[in-house]
């Protein structure tokens, strides 16, 4: 027998919430197979098999706050019976003689110790409602009592008929309870954690639903109410003339592929521009550690990603030694593991400096929030095609507005404008750079 314990939190992480179990008590497991999930407020952690065996129970259901190593249950040799389980703290066990595990249903069976069978389609008799109930688990119990859901109207998809938040949180929000009988989902490799669908208001007139914030948008909410409350925030536009640059793109783009593997983008660019100007403004690489300014030897920039569970900001390190193809391949890394959930503490500890692209999602123009404890950020936006005047000529250009945030108790005006200035000049000549002029 080995317990299978929490992993260890970084020092500034206190706690996390188990999001999912992949695997049930009696299940057999491979080393490496994922077994659970747990989100904490800045990403969401796999707790993985260390050895082959089998499941044997679970001492934390779906939902539950969870503690650095403390025990999430416990792996047997392959081969051996799942242990009995006592009912979970917390775990409702009124009316109810059966040992149940905590959260998911090891075997249905009624109290009589009849196994009850879906009917031909695969749904479970409406006559168990009262039943599932006391078989959900907290977090599924949470969302049926706020909503007032009736149980035995919810299509279950669990991987033992049993139903998962998932099915309640789209119950809760007009999801269709008559789309016809659902198949219990057999167990399965290890999928990751699937992210709660988009808020979509049921029909009907003035309707409104309460969904609890994730730990990770809670803590977004915090740190960002932090930074509005402490830091002296200022924002310093200028805007960019983008047909250097697109011109450079179309011209090496097929060579750069070839070479690389990866397509030439425009972050890499605006990176490695960040980068120079923060070379010249040694302030706006700085940050503030009580009454002390520290200035930072290193240019780790982090770059904001979108992702379901909310905006995360890894870091790209030591950027100076970086050439464009390094920083493209280091940004499709990192979006494809936000979008899976796979980004690490590593990833987005730390940073001297942040970009953040608004103008993938149509943003003309806005003011970035400081990722603090750094003392500036960069915003993009939308390119547009506007009337600019150049060379005594008016003529279409493809324009970006640009916005720089800072923390004004540390960088003057003239500072952050003149960084801003230099980002744009060396965009609208971006063989400067390269270069190294």
């Amino acid at each position: 027998m080995a317990d299978i314990k929490v992993p260890v939190f970084s020092e500034s992480v206190s706690e996390g919430t188990l999001l999912t179990w992949h695997k049930q008590p009696g299940e057999a497991v491979k080393r490496g197979d994922v077994l659970a999930e747990i989100e904490t407020d800045k990403v969401v952690l796999e707790v993985t098999a260390q050895a082959d065996g089998v499941l044997q129970s679970v001492a934390k259901n779906e939902g539950d706050t969870v503690l650095s190593e403390e025990v999430l249950g416990v792996m047997g040799d392959a081969g051996s019976a799942p242990a009995a389980q006592a009912p979970a703290a917390g775990a409702s066990q009124a009316g109810s003689t059966e040992e149940e595990t905590s959260g998911p249903i090891p075997d249905e069976k009624s109290a009589g110790g009849t196994a009850v069978q879906p009917d031909s389609a695969g749904t479970q008799p409406a006559a168990q409602g009262a039943e599932r109930r006391e078989d959900l688990s907290p977090a599924v119990r949470k969302v049926v009592a706020e909503n007032d859901l009736d149980v035995s109207q919810i299509p279950a998809s669990g991987p033992r008929g049993n139903i998962t938040k998932q099915d309640a949180v789209v119950a809760a929000q007009g999801g269709s309870t008559d789309q016809g009988p659902q198949k219990a989902a057999a167990p399965a490799a290890a999928q990751p954690a699937q992210p709660s669908p988009p808020a979509t208001i049921p029909s009907g007139p003035r309707t409104e639903q309460r969904v609890p914030m994730t730990r990770i948008r809670a803590r977004i909410a915090e740190r960002l109410k932090e930074v509005q409350n402490t830091a002296a925030l200022l924002t310093t536009f200028n805007e960019v003339n983008m047909q250097p640059s697109m011109d450079l793109r179309k011209k090496y783009q097929d060579q750069f592929v070839a070479k690389h593997g990866v397509k030439l983008g425009f972050m890499s660019l605006f990176v490695r521009a960040a980068t120079e100007a923060l070379k010249a403004f040694p302030l706006v690489n700085a940050s503030i550690d009580g009454k002390d300014i520290v200035y930072h030897g290193f240019y780790d920039i982090g770059i904001a990603v979108a992702s379901e569970r909310g905006l995360v900001v890894p870091i790209l390190r030591d950027t100076d030694a970086m050439g464009l193809a390094t920083i493209e391949k280091e940004i499709a890394n990192f979006a494809g593991k936000a979008r899976s959930g796979k980004l690490t503490m590593e990833d987005m500890s730390g940073g001297t400096f942040s970009i953040t692209n608004g103008g993938t999602f149509g943003s003309m123009m806005s003011t970035p929030i400081i990722n603090a404890p750094q003392s500036a950020i960069l915003g993009m936006h939308n390119i547009i095609e506007r009337p600019i005047a150049q060379n005594g000529q008016v003529v279409i250009a493809p324009m970006m507005y640009l916005a720089l945030s800072y923390d004004h108790r540390i960088i003057d005006g003239k500072e952050a404008v003149q960084f801003l200035v230099m980002i744009k000049n060396l965009l609208e000549d971006p063989a400067r750079m390269l270069l190294e002029l």
